[in-house]
């Protein structure tokens, strides 16, 4: 055997060896299936865990917002379902304190939001998430030229409110209080959604409402801002139940609200930052 052919079988060796050498090293540092999908960048594992049903108890004045954001996240998560009551905080904290089965409250106050909490309730603690001012609803076109809290004191006008146990009732109480101002409805009404209904329908002439409802509302309504409204800005809490049928789901729900995405839907349908 010749120099030459020892020489290129020693080379062919070294080159087995190095190309092994590299195979063993390349197993060794390459994620495995498994690891990519455990990774937040990864087919979401946990997004495979969330199955079933979310209920959600929220205020009347998120109806629009979070009906989109319960959309989304079926949509993120398949196999869940988001289902929501809405209505008056201080009627849905009284249901949750009676035992009516939710993973999630969302109130138009911190004032509701205790109700539940003073029970002892929640399983996790109240966070604020957006905050909410309020306006006048008025017909379209302002046909009675209202631009004041103070025009609504008027005799010749029907005017709704918000029940005083109601967040909105409440704010609107405390605008009227910061201008000394005394007004008598025509009705009280169970929750923000109810009083801009007897505008929308032209049963009333105005009504105090929270701006995000005017928004929603498109040209059904128009809308009247007064400067007493900036003392009577409410939060928005949320919170995890205690007797949460589904609390990995719902808890992925909070998640979403509070996240930017979330915080782009809410701002966008007016509501303002925590």
């Amino acid at each position: 055997m010749t120099r030459s052919t020892h020489r290129t079988r020693r080379l062919l060796q070294a080159t087995g060896v190095g190309a092994a050498a590299l195979l063993a090293l390349s197993a060794c540092s390459s994620p495995s299936a498994s690891d990519v999908s455990a990774k937040p960048g990864g087919s979401s594992a946990s997004s495979a865990k969330l199955s079933g049903t979310v209920m959600v108890f929220a205020a009347a004045s998120l109806k629009e917002s979070f009906t989109t954001l319960g959309r989304e996240f079926e949509k993120e998560h398949p196999g869940t379902r988001v289902t929501f009551n809405f209505g008056g905080s201080d009627s849905l904290a009284a249901s949750i304190t009676a035992g009516a089965p939710a993973d999630v409250f969302a109130a138009a106050s911190t004032k509701t939001m205790a109700i539940v909490t003073d029970k002892q309730d929640n399983a996790s603690a109240p966070v604020a998430f957006v905050r909410n001012q309020l306006e006048i609803a008025t017909l379209p076109g302002n046909p009675d030229k209202i631009s004041s809290l103070k025009d609504l004191t008027r005799s010749d006008l029907k005017v709704v409110l918000c029940d005083t146990t109601a967040p909105c009732g409440s704010a609107a109480e405390k605008a009227l209080a910061a201008g000394n101002l005394k007004l008598t409805p025509v009705s009280y009404e169970q929750d923000v959604k109810s009083a801009l209904t007897k505008v929308e329908l032209k049963e009333a002439d105005a009504a105090v409402v929270y701006r995000t409802d005017v928004k929603a509302a498109g040209d059904k309504v128009d809308g009247v801002d007064f400067p007493e409204s900036a003392g009577a800005v409410n939060d928005y809490p949320i919170a995890l139940l205690k007797e949460a049928p589904n609390p990995e789901a719902a808890e992925a729900f909070i998640e979403l609200v509070r996240s930017a995405e979330g915080q782009s839907v809410l701002t966008a349908a007016g509501f303002l930052k925590p």
